[in-house]
């Protein structure tokens, strides 16, 4: 490590295109050193390699410096303030030469040609301002999935077959680029109005990029979201935010409606039914707890998201 607190190794042996955009793929983590590891690990085999890695730790124990060190592409360790969005702000204010910026979640790890397809569909398509991709398996709404289990995954799925791209919403924020051109020209970054887990920050972030070109989903991008547990926001913390980040959107003008009202009394649903028998990894009677203190709060005319940073988390 230089003393900017960068990590450079030139090297990979990506075939270089005759056209070729800049590729900076950026993470934000928290309390999950080992998965960030091995997500590390696993990008060091893409077949086409980032320009330059950019790694956001909460804590400088979040980071075994050994997988950013042995990393065969240039990579920098940036830092700022807590929170997904403020993080990735920090990284998209340090990726200064990219022309698109990749964000994958810690825990997001990528099939080997994730990246060549990136660049080639940015190539491709000048209107396509965002893309996202669909994870081959997706734990967030379970358990979560092991390392063993998503390699498995991986290796099984073979060369992309479908080559579909479609209209969408917004991205999905374990697996989200973005042309850089036009958030610099309007000045668009992530809202740290929405802090820490920062629900509903992808959608919010993706929609006001759409005035300047498509949103899209392209089935060639494919990995598995293993949706690890540990650090996430607390049930409280997180059910609060369900209500009140979409609501704070749709105030804003970012988001509709009929975006934010399906998912509201969705979520609500799920969280009341649920918690008479709670899945054993999620904290369903503080995510309810966490809605009713939301809509409290819309009734008094007092809501903020920001409103989580002076709530304690229960014990459980």
């Amino acid at each position: 490590m230089n003393r900017e607190g960068e990590f450079s190794r030139i090297g990979g042996g990506a075939k270089m295109s005759e056209k070729r955009l800049n590729l900076v793929v950026g993470i934000a983590t928290s309390g999950r050193r080992e998965y960030l590891s091995e997500t590390i690990d696993l990008l060091a085999q893409q077949t086409r390699l980032p320009d330059r890695l950019l790694i956001n730790p909460v804590s400088p124990l979040d980071l075994d410096p050994a997988c950013i060190e042995r990393f065969p592409a240039p990579s920098s360790v940036v830092s700022g303030q807590i929170g997904s969005s403020a993080q990735r702000n920090q990284i998209i204010s340090a990726a200064t030469e990219a022309d698109v910026i990749v964000f994958f979640d810690d825990d997001f790890f990528a099939c080997n040609d994730y990246l060549a397809e990136i660049e080639n569909l940015f190539l491709s398509h000048n209107d396509v301002v965002a893309v996202t991709g669909r994870p081959l398996a997706d734990g967030i709404n379970g358990p979560g999935l092991s390392v063993a289990q998503a390699m498995s995954i991986i290796a099984e799925a073979g060369p992309a077959q479908d080559r579909t791209i479609a209209e969408a919403y917004g991205t999905y924020g374990c697996n989200m680029a973005f042309r850089l051109q036009p958030l610099r020209q309007h000045a668009i970054l992530f809202d740290e109005n929405l802090p820490l887990y920062g629900w509903q920050e992808d959608i919010d972030f993706s929609r006001r990029l759409a005035p300047y070109g498509r949103i899209v989903r392209s089935e060639q991008l494919r990995g598995v979201h293993l949706g690890t547990k540990r650090g996430r926001t607390s049930g409280l913390r997180l059910g609060y935010s369900q209500i009140a980040n979409p609501v704070y959107l749709v105030r804003k003008g970012t988001v509709s409606w009929q975006h934010a009202w399906p998912l509201i009394w969705k979520l609500l649903a799920i969280n009341l039914v649920r918690s008479l028998h709670p899945e054993p990894w999620i904290d369903r009677r503080g995510r309810l707890k966490g809605n009713c203190l939301a809509l409290i709060d819309i009734a008094r005319g007092r809501m903020s998201p920001r409103r989580i940073l002076e709530m304690e988390p229960p014990t459980r």
